[in-house]
């Protein structure tokens, strides 16, 4: 197995959280109950991805402070919530509020760009404001504004018995240093580092420079660290989808190699007028993944990541993933869960 300088300290996870329509609670639960196996296991993260006017968890933060009452210690992220679909103030303010109820616990990932479907959905989310509204840098820098505590009112006082502040409230100081860019070009890498935002890399990338998915990543990933204050030691965490295979029933490996087999056309060239790169899914042991994660040029540069998990298995197939990589691929990469180290 190739050799690594440093090993993994961070292992967290990411699920889109499915139900069907006429049971939503049922799916809801199964990601609450999947996050609480994730602290049980030792993961130090689970995040959640948005799905807007689909059968995933629209409301992700939400899911976030329900999560922070039945966990203790896992840190909660969104990776990611698109901005375009949000008011940065009101963001700010619940973001403020599950960051006090969970104890400082959670990592909000954002996006920019005008939101999914946009010319379908306009009418109802900006009625009045759909052809002026910034889906740009701006929004993502009102929201770090409003999180780190700066005025959004330019009075704060007393009217009769009401007391109003100045700024987002609560206001919890640490929040800022946790907040996320989800990124997948090199102006949004470089943009990332100049706002002093941690980075997300995920399992998608633009063909800008070349057309190999791990050389792109790598660029990314020195792009914002190059203008991060922080240089070689600001924070990025690399999802990809990773499936390992030690427990699973022959069923379940036959079930997870058609799943990688049926997306691996899009991982040959760029796809669509974005030119978008996909990596492939990486389905085997824990020893083969570690072994291609090793030979991965990205995952060399980081030292957390966030597998995500597929879209579309059974709740009994995401208890047998995340065991096995909290079990098995954990440690094949350095990693050790949170609950043995000390001072966790």
């Amino acid at each position: 197995m190739p050799i690594r300088s440093t090993s993994l300290k961070k292992l967290g996870f990411l699920t889109i959280g499915l139900f069907d329509e006429h049971r939503p609670g049922l799916g809801h639960e199964s990601t609450l109950e999947i996050i609480e196996l994730g602290e049980r296991l030792g993961f130090d993260s689970a995040w959640l991805r948005h799905r807007h006017l689909q059968f995933g968890i629209s409301s992700p933060i939400a899911v976030m402070a329900a999560a922070s009452q039945r966990t203790k210690r896992i840190a909660l992220g969104t990776a990611v919530t698109p901005l375009g679909w949000e008011n940065p103030l009101r963001l700010a303010e619940d973001l403020g509020t599950v960051d006090v109820l969970s104890g400082g616990r959670i990592n909000p990932g954002v996006s920019v760009g005008p939101p999914m479907q946009y010319d379908r959905v306009k009418g109802s989310l900006y009625p009045d404001t759909a052809d002026a509204e910034d889906f740009g840098y701006e929004r993502v820098e009102r929201l770090l504004r409003l999180v780190e505590g700066q005025p959004a009112s330019d009075w704060s006082g007393t009217v009769g018995i009401e007391q109003f502040s100045d700024r987002v409230q609560p206001h919890s100081p640490g929040l800022r240093g946790r907040m996320w860019y989800g990124g997948a070009s090199l102006r949004s890498a470089q943009w990332a580092g100049e706002a002093a935002m941690n980075l997300l890399v995920s399992s998608v990338v633009k063909a800008e420079e070349a057309e190999d998915f791990d050389a792109i990543q790598l660029s990314h990933i020195e792009r914002f660290r190059e203008h991060h204050p922080d240089g070689a030691s600001a924070r990025v965490s690399q999802g990809l989808v990773v499936i390992p295979t030690d427990s699973a029933s022959e069923s379940q490996k036959q079930k997870y190699r058609d799943y990688a087999n049926s997306r691996l056309p899009r991982t040959l060239e760029p796809q669509g007028p974005a030119r978008m790169m996909f990596a492939s899914d990486l389905v085997g042991t824990a020893e083969e993944i570690a072994d291609r994660l090793y030979s991965n040029l990205s995952f060399q540069q980081v030292d957390e990541v966030a597998f995500a998990l597929p879209f579309s298995f059974e709740h009994e197939d995401y208890i047998q993933i995340l065991t096995d990589m909290a079990t098995r691929l954990g440690p094949a990469l350095g990693w050790s869960p949170a609950v043995n180290r000390a001072g966790v």
